[in-house]
């Protein structure tokens, strides 16, 4: 799977944002290319996946993460998977058992990760193509479908991408030339298919013109903002500065932090937000030193039918991510581990939800539902 490795030397970084998840065809075939987030920053490992079993294997490992970016990975696969089965079986398969094989493919990738309601709304939405697709007589054959599946897989992650803009643009607007804001976890580039959802607004107020500066949470236990969000910036250009976890609270009391830019895995009816584990120690924090909490999100994040954040169901991880950083043990031998991958912040700590479709405010039961009804007209 690996196809190149690059080590990042200081003085290698260049100004540029990082291209996540993309789709390739070669000689070999039709490929779902992503960078190796579980490499990152001291290796840049790209990945060309040719088959949906290694795009699951992908997500749930964390070779790709963020919300956006493993709904279009997710979307990729369901391409992937009808390429494949064309290339292998040319017009041989029946359609109907083509269909078969995609509703295993949605289950498959389906199940690698619970929280993130992303990675559903893309796979039902290239499972509705397939549908409709079902019934057009102009789709007739497997190669038809499987050219049809790849430009809605492309559509996805283009949408995507300018959905990140657009948050970006509405972020903005709450950013100050010389601001300090803090960010936890990721939520860049790396973490979707543009240009991120937190990290968004941070962009856009650089290519503005204005001057920020950014904490970093490091994001235990896996690091994500140690290893990726600090890397990114970096790449980016955008000054910042690296705190654990445990700092955040004296940064606040003494760093000068204007506000809090996060992304989003699922958010309720009421505004109840899943986001990575810490998350939610963060927002009170900031709701204690009256600091904005920005959580910064697309529209296919929030998921309507479940009423408070108490129904999202949060995943739990390998006890190894806790007790190991990179394969080498730090904590006691048989000791009892917790590690859920992330936490539910209460909607009366986010000051405001920004979307591609617009600035959600409190009460989010109204906002957010007449968002859903202004996006269905």
């Amino acid at each position: 799977m690996k196809e190149a490795c690059v080590l990042i030397m200081k003085s290698q970084i260049q100004r540029q944002q990082v291209r996540t998840v993309w789709w390739e065809e070669d000689e070999q075939g039709a490929a779902v290319c992503l960078v190796d987030q579980s490499c990152l920053p001291l290796q840049v490992n790209v990945l060309r996946l040719r088959h949906e079993h290694e795009v699951a294997e992908a997500i749930v490992s964390l070779k790709v993460r963020g919300a956006p970016a493993i709904g279009v990975t997710a979307a990729l696969g369901m391409a992937l998977a009808a390429q494949r089965l064309w290339r292998e079986q040319g017009e041989r398969m029946p359609l109907h058992e083509v269909y078969a094989a995609l509703g295993k493919t949605q289950r498959l990738l389906g199940a690698t990760r619970p929280t993130a309601v992303n990675l559903f709304w893309a796979l039902e939405r290239m499972q509705d193509c397939a549908r409709r697709a079902s019934d057009e007589p102009q789709v007739e054959t497997l190669r038809q479908l499987a050219q049809l599946l790849q430009q809605e897989a492309l559509q996805i992650a283009d949408e995507d991408a300018a959905s990140c803009k657009r948050m970006g643009e509405l972020g903005a607007q709450f950013i100050q030339d010389g601001d300090t804001l803090l960010t936890h976890c990721n939520a860049g580039a790396l973490a979707t298919s543009g240009m991120g959802s937190g990290l968004a607004p941070i962009y856009i107020a650089q290519q503005q013109g204005k001057h920020v500066h950014v904490f970093v949470d490091e994001t235990r236990p896996v690091l994500q903002g140690a290893r990726l969000t600090a890397w990114e910036l970096q790449q980016a250009g955008v000054p910042l500065t690296l705190i654990t976890d445990n700092m955040a609270g004296h940064f606040m009391r003494h760093g000068g932090i204007k506000a809090v830019f996060v992304g989003a895995d699922r958010i309720a009816a009421n505004g109840d937000v899943a986001n990575k584990i810490g998350t939610y120690s963060v927002a009170v924090l900031a709701h204690a030193h009256h600091i904005p909490f920005y959580v910064v999100a697309p529209f296919s994040t929030v998921d309507l039918t479940l009423a408070s954040g108490e129904l999202i169901p949060i995943e739990q991880r390998n006890a190894e991510e806790v007790t190991s950083i990179r394969g080498e043990r730090v904590v006691p031998w048989d000791v009892t581990v917790a590690n859920p991958a992330f936490d539910v912040t209460p909607h009366e700590y986010i000051t405001a939800l920004i979307t591609d479709c617009g600035v959600a405010r409190a009460p989010f039961t109204t906002s957010l539902r007449e968002m859903m009804s202004s996006k269905s007209e």
